[in-house]
């Protein structure tokens, strides 16, 4: 049985009929999922990124919704208003990427449950590609899948590498694994970071969109990843690598001007998709689906054909 969960409609920006619960995954974690707009084209269950939160999607929720999609979302264990995994909430932290498929059966059930409309479509975010490429590879029920700078892998330097996937292995093994990553801690980068310069997007109206929601809410706010987080990304993103594309229907947008996940392995993956494209937006950096208003049209109109059967 579903719980109600708060919703911060006022932030997020979203349908007007917004309805946010509490979920309890198989192995027990409390997370939180919402569902926005009435659509009867199908649902898109939207998978958000690192460190991001059910509200971030408020306004791409309203998108899929005027072009007649119900919108399901959710805040992965570790990050919004789900259960953090350490004292210390700001850090993002998971032992396997394998949990987060338990949030994913959870959502799925609630789709079931809530008798959304069929068919069910994925659109990924960063870090929720990653997880929504493993959902489509377990044969999950999903017609296709749009994905938005998927974290295929993790930009870094080629040097760094070795060092990373040694630290991730060996942290839990001397039970370091919550400490964060080199080079981060436990600032938020919207509010850390100023717009000129930032990695997200090139619009400042959505940059202020995304920061505020953070500094009106903190709660929300999540900083940098564990060692154990940095592990289990590292591995997951070379076991998904050693397997073939699906069958499902795939768009992949890529903004040119990428400075946060690996894109060699973005540009691999798409070559070798049979039903899958790659989407190049010029100039556009992360996270595309915040981009300018041009980049979002174009982004959200693709995905729509996609869903469609279209694209």
């Amino acid at each position: 049985m579903t719980q109600a969960a708060p919703l911060f409609a006022d932030q997020a920006e979203g349908p007007p009929d917004g309805r946010a619960f509490w979920l309890r995954t198989a192995d027990g974690v409390q997370i939180r999922a919402a569902i926005w707009g009435t659509g009867q084209k199908g649902t898109v269950l939207l998978f958000p990124g690192r460190t991001e939160y059910i509200e971030k999607y408020g306004r791409a929720a309203a998108d899929l919704h005027a072009r007649g999609f119900t919108t399901l979302v959710v805040d992965w264990r570790g990050q919004g208003l789900a259960a953090r995994a350490h004292a210390d909430r700001l850090i993002g932290h998971v032992g396997h990427f394998d949990e987060y498929q338990r949030d994913v059966d959870a959502i799925l059930a609630l789709a079931e449950a809530e008798g959304l409309p069929r068919p069910f479509h994925l659109l990924c975010h960063s870090m929720g590609g990653c997880i929504g490429l493993r959902s489509v590879m377990r044969g999950l029920p999903f017609a296709s899948a749009c994905f938005s700078a998927p974290m295929w892998g993790i930009s870094m330097a080629a040097w760094s590498r070795p060092l990373a996937h040694v630290l991730g292995r060996l942290a839990p093994v001397f039970g370091q694994a919550h400490r964060y990553a080199p080079g981060t801690g436990g600032q938020t980068y919207v509010l850390a970071t100023g717009f000129q310069g930032n990695v997200l997007t090139t619009d400042p109206e959505m940059w202020e969109y995304m920061r505020r929601q953070v500094a009106a809410h903190p709660d929300l706010a999540l900083g940098g990843p564990s060692l154990g987080w940095l592990g289990a990304a590292l591995q997951e993103c070379g076991a998904l690598a050693a397997l073939p594309a699906p069958t499902t229907p795939a768009i992949t947008a890529l903004g040119t001007a990428e400075k946060v996940v690996d894109v060699g392995p973005i540009h691999l993956r798409m070559a070798g998709w049979r039903q899958g494209r790659l989407d190049l937006y010029h100039g556009a950096e992360h996270e595309v689906p915040m981009e300018t208003p041009a980049h979002r049209t174009r982004f959200f109109d693709e995905a729509a054909k996609l869903f469609l059967g279209q694209g």
